[in-house]
């Protein structure tokens, strides 16, 4: 019951909901690949299915999501506040690695991606930008039934140069957490030493560029006309 009023309690829960994000990160963008064609029907059978699913599953997801990003966002800024106060308490394993850009300004690259998450949301879930564009408002064929039409929505979207400036900065603020977020992860927990830290930063770059290079794929294939609604 103490894990919130410590210091290391509070890093440890960051981490695990930092990794359950990066999870769902991973998740999601294997769902919106689907628009390159490897699902039968799309981005939009993609779709159709996940909203498909029992209504209280969807917001038990959606809920569980809420909580983690909450927080992680609180005891991200809670930590960032008491640390910059002078009362900072050591990760389980003293860390061996240098300071870098990602590292120092983790609580801006999160609040960017803070920021992007209420924008999304309200553009390709609630879809109130560019609602001429929204998938609820134009449906087309699927499978003997008429379905809406996300292909449709995102390559408009991304054609826009301004959203899709905002969704590539995004990213670069994705890939600058992670890059640094997944390696501290394994730091916090007490699972690397001297030895291994240097694997682990590896790893946690490669993910995040994989992710980066993985998202931003999307918005350049529909600049690049190999994507079309």
């Amino acid at each position: 019951m103490q894990i919130t009023s410590s210091s290391i309690g509070r890093k440890i829960l960051m981490a695990i909901t930092g990794q359950a994000m990066v999870l769902f990160a991973v998740i999601h963008l294997l769902g919106n690949s689907s628009i390159f064609g490897w699902l039968n029907g799309g981005i939009n059978a993609y779709a159709e299915h996940l909203h498909s699913m029992p209504l209280p599953i969807i917001i038990g997801f959606r809920l569980a999501l809420l909580v983690m990003v909450s927080v992680h966002i609180w005891f991200g800024i809670n930590l960032t506040i008491e640390n910059r106060g002078g009362r900072p308490q050591q990760y389980a394993v003293k860390s061996t690695q240098k300071a870098t850009f990602a590292s120092e300004n983790m609580i801006w690259s999160g609040a960017l991606i803070g920021l992007f998450l209420v924008y999304h949301l309200v553009h390709f879930t609630f879809q109130c930008i560019s609602p001429e564009t929204a998938a609820l408002k134009n449906l087309v064929p699927l499978h003997n039934e008429m379905v809406p039409n996300v292909l449709g929505m995102v390559v408009a979207g991304f054609k826009n140069v301004f959203v899709s400036f905002i969704y590539a900065g995004a990213m670069v603020a994705l890939f600058l957490h992670l890059s640094h977020g997944i390696q501290s992860f394994f730091q916090t927990m007490g699972w690397s030493c001297d030895k291994s830290q240097p694997i682990l930063v590896k790893f946690g770059t490669l993910v995040a560029l994989a992710l980066f290079l993985g998202y931003v794929l999307i918005p350049l294939s529909i600049f690049a006309g190999i994507l079309k609604g």
